[in-house]
């Protein structure tokens, strides 16, 4: 069976609704303030009595930091908090594990040992690794060269957000490099050009994990991992959940070409050693390109940056290498692996374990002292009710969670996982990873979202 991921959805149209009330009610409040300003300008003196105008009204967003002197929970507050949630049938077979951030303390566990599928939450390992080893500012460049008889070559170099979008439209992926960029500048090369070539040498394959299914590209959840690729293969660029392309580096070499105007049939050749460059562009930063990946669960985005991972650390530019380089990069920085099986990247395969507790600590390093590095994370992580995946979760009416759970969500046909950070009623932060088994997703999903609103309500004490 393929596997399912129907977790999330993007943000919806009633949450750009709600933006946009907010930014037009400051606005409202803007201009009344002008209006009045202006009435009284009118004016050539004040009536005897009447005070001085007031000051204009001043906005000034800001974020409010988390107070260092929170009540302190307790294991028992914890424990008393989910009592009644964590005995919900709907979890079928349930490990998790709770954590104070702020000082690494356990405050509950369940079986967090035992190694489970993770589904998607393995991806939390692989944003880890990634801004672990890796410059947070780095970036992929996309080359073409001039090659013979007015052939041009597009090379790939790992960035799958690189986008055939038009300038200034919509795109699914954060600031993503544009085919758009490139043909302008081939067409200032001066570069007659009669045909176009795609160079994928830089992944040399397999392009897809023996243990995944290729049902799973049409159903939009994988594509082969190709060196080139446009809008991370989907076949409906602004879709998340679009059919993806079984041939990504043809599909984007097709792309630019339908942008130069040329009709031949692309092919795939190797850039010539000296080829001129006539155009390149570069991607996002990597911290946005990882929250990309954690905030829609991008499976794609995943495996190709575990490959730019072993590329860094001079392995090879495969899925496999991928993989070693995530565990490898972990260990190096002191996270304990006992337990954890990768096959992928993603989290796609059911081969994937790795224990609750394992989850749980991660979590706790990036929104605590322990792992600066991991902090970026947090920006990628879904909003409970608000954002990505969890964008259709956590009802505001019925869930406390809702605006106040940040977790990266996990869902394969049997399992359902929830990791992420929470702050209490009291200020305090917990992080928190659970992992649900043997139930519908549908019905495990929300029994997971309310122990976590659960732990919001609690201030655990």
């Amino acid at each position: 069976m393929g596997a399912t991921r129907r977790s999330g959805r993007r943000p919806t149209r009633r949450l750009i609704l709600w933006t946009l009330v907010s930014v037009l009610t400051v606005a409202v409040v803007a201009v009344a303030a002008v209006v009045v300003a202006l009435r009284l300008d009118k004016s050539d003196e004040l009536p005897p009595g009447i005070p001085e105008r007031p000051a204009a009204i001043s906005y000034s967003p800001e974020i409010a930091p988390v107070v260092g002197n929170a009540p302190t929970p307790t294991a028992a507050g914890v424990r008393r908090a989910i009592a009644a949630s964590v005995r919900n049938p709907a979890l079928g077979q349930l490990s998790g594990q709770v954590s104070d951030s702020l000082t690494g303390q356990i405050l509950w566990s369940d079986d967090a040992s035992t190694p489970r599928t993770p589904a998607s939450n393995d991806k939390i390992l692989t944003a880890s690794a990634a801004l672990l080893a890796l410059p947070h500012d780095k970036r992929l460049t996309t080359t073409v060269a001039e090659g013979a008889d007015g052939q041009i070559i597009i090379r790939g170099a790992g960035d799958p957000t690189l986008s055939a979008q038009p300038a200034g439209t919509e795109t699914f992926y954060t600031d993503p490099a544009r085919i758009s960029d490139l043909v302008d500048q081939i067409r200032r090369s001066g570069v007659p050009v009669r045909s176009v070539a795609v160079d994928t040498s830089a992944f040399p394959g397999p392009s897809m994990d023996r243990t995944w299914d290729r049902r799973d590209i049409a159903g939009g959840d994988i594509a082969p991992i190709d060196s080139l690729m446009v809008d991370g293969a989907r076949l409906e660029p602004l879709d998340e959940y679009s059919p993806r392309t079984d041939e990504p580096a043809l599909a984007a070499g097709r792309a630019l070409a339908t942008a130069l105007g040329v009709d031949t049939a692309v092919t795939e050749e190797r850039t010539p050693a000296g080829a001129r460059q006539i155009a390149s562009v570069e991607s996002a930063p990597l911290v946005t390109r990882v929250n990309d990946m954690m905030r829609f669960s991008d499976n794609v985005l995943a495996e190709t940056l575990s490959v730019e991972l072993s590329i860094a650390r001079g392995g090879p530019a495969t899925l496999a290498g991928g993989v070693d380089a995530i565990q490898q990069t972990l260990r190096t920085a002191g996270v304990d692996l006992t337990g954890v099986t990768m096959r992928d990247a993603s989290g796609i395969s059911y081969a994937n374990k790795v224990p609750a507790g394992v989850l749980d600590k991660l979590m706790a390093g990036v929104s605590g002292p322990s792992q600066p590095k991991l902090r970026p994370m947090l920006d990628g992580l879904p909003i409970a009710g608000g954002t990505g995946t969890l964008a259709d979760r956590f009802d505001p009416k019925t869930n406390p969670g809702a605006g106040w759970v940040r977790a990266k969500t996990g869902t394969l046909t049997g399992v359902s996982s929830l990791t992420g950070i929470v702050q209490t009623i009291d200020g305090r932060v917990l992080s928190f990873a659970l992992m649900s088994g043997g139930t519908s997703p549908a019905d495990a999903r929300t029994a997971l979202d309310a122990v976590a609103g659960e732990l919001r309500e609690c201030g655990c004490r």
